[in-house]
C-alpha cells in the first residue's frame, strides 16, 4: 500500500470540497477545479479530511491510491494558496515582457516569440530577465513554464537560455585544439 496515499488530506476552513461519485470538486479563495478520478480508488470525507484508499487489491488500484491522493491535495493547495513557477532568462539581449495574456520573449531570433497563456494562468515579468507563472492548476503551471523553457532551453557551452529558477546548469569545457 502507498505510503503517500496512507495520508489524510486537511481541508482548510477556505476550501470546500464536494465529492459526487467518482468526481472530486474544490472550491476556495483563488478558483474552482475539479477532476473525475478512477473507480478502483475510493475517496471519503469525514469532518473536514479527506482519505483516499484503493477499492480493490489489484496493482493498478495500489498504484493509483498514492497518485490520486497527491493530486487531491494539490488541488487543495491550488484553490487556497496557488502555484507559481519562476523563469529566468540568461544571455545578452533576452527579454520578456508580459502583455495581459501573452508572453513576449526576445530569445536571440531573428523575430520574438509570443506566448498565448491559457485560461486561468497569468504571468508576471517584475524584471526583464525574469518570469513568473502563476494559477491554481499545479500541472497547467508547470506544462506552461515548461512550453516556455522550450523556446530556447539552456545550452551546455555558455548556459543561455531559459531556465528554471535554481536551476543548475552543467558547463561542458570547449574542444581544445
Amino acid at each position: 500500500m502507498s505510503r503517500v496515499g496512507k495520508d489524510p488530506i486537511n481541508v482548510p476552513s477556505g476550501a470546500q470540497v464536494t465529492i459526487v461519485g467518482n468526481k472530486i470538486e474544490v472550491k476556495g479563495a483563488l478558483g474552482v477545479l475539479s477532476r473525475v478520478i478512477s473507480d478502483i480508488v475510493k475517496v471519503t470525507q469525514v469532518d473536514g479530511v479527506i482519505s483516499v484508499a484503493p477499492a480493490d487489491d489489484s496493482r493498478q488500484a495500489r498504484a493509483l491510491h498514492g497518485t490520486t491522493r497527491a493530486v487531491i491535495a494539490n488541488m487543495v493547495t491550488g484553490v487556497t494558496s496557488g502555484f507559481e513557477k519562476k523563469l529566468t532568462l540568461v544571455g545578452v539581449g533576452y527579454r520578456a515582457q508580459a502583455e495581459g495574456d501573452k508572453l513576449n520573449l526576445s530569445l536571440g531570433f531573428s523575430h520574438p516569440v509570443v506566448h498565448q497563456m491559457p485560461a486561468g494562468i497569468k504571468v508576471e515579468t517584475p524584471q526583464q530577465t525574469e518570469v513568473l507563472i502563476k494559477g491554481v492548476d499545479k500541472q497547467l503551471v508547470g506544462q506552461v513554464a515548461a512550453d516556455v523553457r522550450g523556446y530556447r532551453p539552456p545550452e551546455p557551452y555558455k548556459g543561455k537560455g531559459v531556465r528554471y529558477a535554481g536551476e543548475r546548469v552543467v558547463m561542458k569545457e570547449t574542444k581544445k585544439k
